[in-house]
């Protein structure tokens, strides 16, 4: 913020001192206030920021399908304009990403071939997406791996990739997060999902007991409720749901699941 700041302060031009101004009431929470900067600087000059701006905000700001297609044609103007190729790989990134979502996938990776080819190194996310909504995930797993060889913080590469392949892979994938990001804390409710299946409940409730010991929300302590309520234990079940409703005490599933342990309690 205070760099953003510093930015307006100094802009050279008024268009650009609004797309800071807009960044700024964007950050803070005044979306509509940010997309009116952005188009008061594309009237007085249709710059690659600008139309960034507006792309990005009104992407953020409308859940409206109908939206996706005036985002994709402001990332079309950004990229007609001139910029440097950090900023243009990570407007060809989104574009590729509104066009999966809008399911044109072919144009999608285009985009993300594209980026991949000014060094968009995060395009190789996007690229696996599309080979995974293709079905062909062995191409999609052969794409993460190269993002991960090329990541410095490899920890969420790791995660993703896990996605696109078997259980034995996928488990040493998400070790290999554990250890490079022990608070990452997806790995944890995998590997108690998996140890649940496998009928070995007390490893399951330990393994999202090392996760709650660094992040107790609503989730973990909601599975490990569930987990608890399966074993018999009524009184680790209902202790874990009093956490969660303290936080949220509104939380439906956890009002349900503390409802139906609280009759069983002796």
């Amino acid at each position: 913020m205070r760099s953003l700041e510093l930015a307006r302060r100094h802009a050279s031009s008024e268009h650009e001192r609004l797309v800071y101004e807009g960044w700024i009431l964007y950050d803070t929470g005044h979306c509509e206030e940010g997309l009116r900067k952005a188009e008061e600087s594309i009237k007085i000059s249709r710059s690659f920021e600008a139309f960034f701006l507006k792309a990005y905000a009104l992407a953020d700001s409308s859940l409206d399908s109908s939206c996706s297609s005036t985002v994709i044609s402001l990332l079309e103007n950004a990229l007609k304009c001139p910029s440097d190729n950090l900023r243009k790989g990570q407007a060809l990134n989104n574009l590729g990403s509104v066009l999966v979502d809008c399911g044109k996938l072919d144009s999608a990776a285009d985009c993300y071939i594209n980026a991949l080819k000014i060094r968009h190194t995060r395009a190789h996310q996007g690229l696996a997406r599309v080979h995974f909504l293709k079905n062909d995930k062995a191409t999609a797993y052969v794409e993460m791996t190269k993002l991960i060889e090329k990541a410095k913080n490899n920890a969420s590469a790791y995660e993703k990739r896990s996605e696109y392949c078997d259980r034995d892979l996928t488990k040493a994938d998400l070790e290999m997060v554990t250890r490079i990001d022990p608070l990452r804390v997806y790995p944890y409710r995998y590997r108690a999902a998996v140890l649940m299946d496998s009928r070995k409940e007390k490893e399951a409730i330990a393994e999202l007991s090392r996760a709650i010991a660094f992040k107790a929300d609503l989730h973990l302590l909601h599975l490990r409720a569930a987990f608890h309520e399966h074993v018999g234990d009524v009184l680790a079940a209902l202790r874990d749901c009093r956490a969660a409703l303290s936080v949220d005490p509104n939380h439906q599933e956890m009002l349900e699941l503390h409802s139906r342990v609280n009759s069983h309690e002796p």
